[in-house]
């Protein structure tokens, strides 16, 4: 049996549809990490449908996992109380970069659900074959794996269509997906559509600059023959506009082209992996509505290229030793500029530089031994090596002039000094599983975590407010800058899994089980942030930011991640019954005194399921509590507890069509998201008053329909 912990490879939204199907083993893509072990795994298992467009929503049911407002498309996710790039997201096994200084274009913004086959999240303690250059754990997105035909010929010839809608912002998505293939050669191609206007809160207010517009299309070609297959995917992603209530600014166009072949091969002593990848991207920030205008351009250019190769070795005939060696390289290039705005004494008469040719490298080597010890015991221990080279070029304010004086002074005086920095850094995972009985297992294990500073902590030099402005990707309504000097962060994590669940299971999933997930986190050289001044947010008296400087600092982050499942009744009156659910419990704190951002205060994901016949039903409950622990020098809102409703009922009317419809937030509670930051499109429109938490999302009435032929 694989190690696991806290993790869950659910299988997701196969080809176009919004529809979850479960996906064995055997059927993995090639390169996708099908002997990984994914730290406690219970089984494939579908997802309930759900509209929208926004993959980070996908693991939504996952222990420990949450997501942090920003676009309609471009969530945040969080893991254990880290957020962002401290987790590391992978696309087919591609690694993409946010090429922006507000993570508009967030990693999993790139692969809408539309498009994914199965995800895989494994928390804390991560394999390093999994990726490096991170703290907090993993989450990949895989494709459905390529279908073939039986027999010779094109004789395999599929397709479909999905459609959702959603009230609380008049959301509307819709895909399309089609495939032909023999039993050799097969074709995919999948596009989707979605559009929304701004939301609406639980009292009826319409949440300014939330509105978004998403473009995605893709082809997969593949091959197969004699125990080996190649995978070529290629596509595009257009988004015309995209809101961010939370940040001062809103995305004006993000055009992404990428293409990632992916090899595997079985031979007598085990499987070789390999990858090849590559993903440009052009991406412009402004304003492009009545909500919120004004006018300043800024664009940002950006490409990851990259490879990984990878052997499983067999190291014993019974498959009870797999010895996994690894190598891979990921460099990224990003180019962000401002361009002049005519007129304007303060944006202009130069282009503002603000990253000139940044440039990122790392260089990895891995090995991890994964060894049976017996019928109860197995481990796995590993090593990685990850050499990080990063450098930019010199850089130039708008002007010289008295309102661009902070700026042009902070540009001399980062232009004066070396820029090239070298970090060599070293992951150690150690994990053993005990199986007690068929009923019982236990796991605990070490991890060492490593992450280098990204371009924006390290490069970005404006000491002006608005140019500090433009440098966040935490919601916070505060300004910051970067710090050549920063440190890699450090992550050392003990955890431990407790396991009970049923000797039978249901499909690929156990009948009963209960897990309870301990884990701390000592982080040495946390990328945090120091106050360096204040100012106020659009020049509103009674509005409060601060502006920051990137710093490290130790922290420790701790918690405990719960979650169950319990048949309460099974007939042929009622169908089966179950009680599911799900429980975290976060606390970050700096050494020395102070909590750390956006931790997720105590919350709870219950539900109950019933199937009967055709008919999927549940009810859920979503509870998290009042959030109190908020870090002082962001100014972190408090936020108030609230209880939400969600009910969703799924008709599969045919083998080929199914329909579903729910009800979010069924008693319209107005509420703050928690992890939401500051409303800051509210508090531009209104021009007076203090910055406010964000608001949520109200009562949604949310369809569907998706059709196979």
């Amino acid at each position: 049996m694989k190690l696991t912990r806290c993790a869950l490879a659910v299988a997701l939204a196969c080809a176009a549809h919004t529809q979850t199907h479960a996906q064995s083993p055997a059927q993995t893509q090639a390169g996708q990490d099908d002997k990984l072990p994914a730290i406690t795994v219970t089984g494939d298992k579908p997802v309930p449908q759900r509209s929208g467009a926004d993959s980070a929503l996908l693991p939504a049911a996952e222990p420990g996992y949450a997501t942090a407002a920003a676009g309609g498309v471009s969530a945040l996710p969080v893991l254990n109380g880290f957020a962002a790039d401290r987790i590391k997201v992978r696309l087919d096994g591609m690694e993409v970069t946010a090429a922006c200084g507000n993570q508009m274009n967030s990693p999993m913004s790139y692969m809408p659900p539309s498009q994914v086959g199965t995800v895989r999240v494994i928390a804390g303690i991560t394999p390093v074959s999994a990726g490096g250059d991170s703290i907090a754990g993993s989450i990949d997105l895989n494709s459905p794996a390529p279908q073939y035909a039986d027999g010779p010929g094109w004789s395999l010839v599929k397709g479909g269509f999905s459609a959702s809608a959603r009230s609380v912002n008049a959301e509307v998505f819709a895909s399309v997906n089609a495939t032909v293939a023999s039993d050799t050669l097969s074709v995919a191609y999948t596009a989707s559509r979605t559009r929304a206007e701004s939301y609406v809160n639980g009292n009826g207010d319409k949440v300014l600059g939330s509105q978004f517009e998403s473009n995605n299309h893709a082809l997969t070609l593949a091959a197969r023959g004699s125990g080996q297959q190649l995978v070529l995917k290629v596509g595009q992603q257009y988004i015309p506009f995209q809101g961010f209530p939370n940040q001062y600014m809103d995305m004006t166009g993000n055009r992404a082209t990428f293409a990632n072949l992916g090899y595997d091969r079985r031979f007598d002593w085990g499987k070789l992996y390999a990858k090849l990848y590559w993903q440009h991207t052009e991406h412009e920030m402004g304003f492009f509505t009545a909500e919120r205008p004004g006018t300043m351009p800024m664009d940002t250019r950006g490409r990851d290229m990259g490879y990984t190769v990878r052997a499983d070795i067999d190291l014993g005939q019974d498959g009870g030793s797999t010895l996994r060696l690894g190598n891979e390289l990921h460099s990224f290039r990003l180019n962000d500029y401002w361009p002049a705005v005519p007129g304007s004494m303060m944006m202009g008469p130069n282009t503002y530089v603000n990253i000139n040719d940044g440039t990122r490298d790392r260089f990895a080597l891995f090995a991890e031994w994964e060894h049976k010890l017996d019928a109860r015991w197995s481990t796995l221990v590993g090593v990685r090596d990850e050499l990080v080279k990063t450098d930019a070029g010199n850089v130039q304010a708008y002007g010289a002039g008295m309102m661009n004086a902070a700026d042009a002074a902070a540009a001399s005086a980062f232009n004066a000094r070396g820029h090239g920095k070298t970090d060599n850094n070293i992951d150690l995972t150690a994990l053993a599983r005990f199986e007690q009985d068929a009923g019982k297992s236990f796991e605990f294990g070490y991890a060492r975590k490593t992450r280098s500073p990204n371009l924006y902590e390290r490069y970005t030099w404006g000491r002006g407010t608005m140019a500090m402005t433009m440098t966040n990707w935490f919601g916070d309504g505060n300004g910051y800058v970067g710090n050549i000097d920063l440190k890699p962060e450090v992550a050392n994590t003990l955890s431990a899994t407790a396991d009970w669940h049923s000797e039978d299971s249901e499909g690929n999933e156990r009948r009963w089980f209960f897990k309870a997930t301990p884990y701390f986190s000592y982080v040495q050289n946390y990328i945090d942030a120091d106050v360096t001044g204040s100012f106020n947010p659009y020049g509103i008296a009674g509005a409060s930011g601060n502006l920051l400087q990137f710093a490290n600092h130790d922290a420790r982050l701790y918690g405990i991640n719960l979650s169950w499942k319990l048949p309460l009744a099974n007939s042929a009156t009622l169908g089966s019954l179950a009680f599911t659910g799900k429980a975290s419990l976060t606390r970050g704190s700096r050494v020395g005194g102070g909590n750390l951002y956006r931790m997720m205060p105590l919350n709870l994901l219950a539900a109950l399921e019933q199937r009967s016949g055709p008919w999927s039903n549940r009810a859920e409950l979503n509870y998290v509590a009042r959030k109190t622990l908020v870090d002082a020098q962001r100014l972190e809102p408090v936020t108030a507890s609230y209880t939400l409703v969600n009910l969703k009922s799924t008709l599969q009317a045919t083998r080929t069509i199914s329909v579903w419809a729910g009800v979010s937030n069924l008693f319209n509670r107005n509420y703050a998201d928690a992890l939401g930051g500051v409303y800051l499109s509210g508090l531009a429109n209104a021009k007076s008053g203090s910055l406010q938490a964000l608001p949520g999302y109200g009562r949604s009435l949310d369809v569907g329909v998706n059709v196979s032929f």
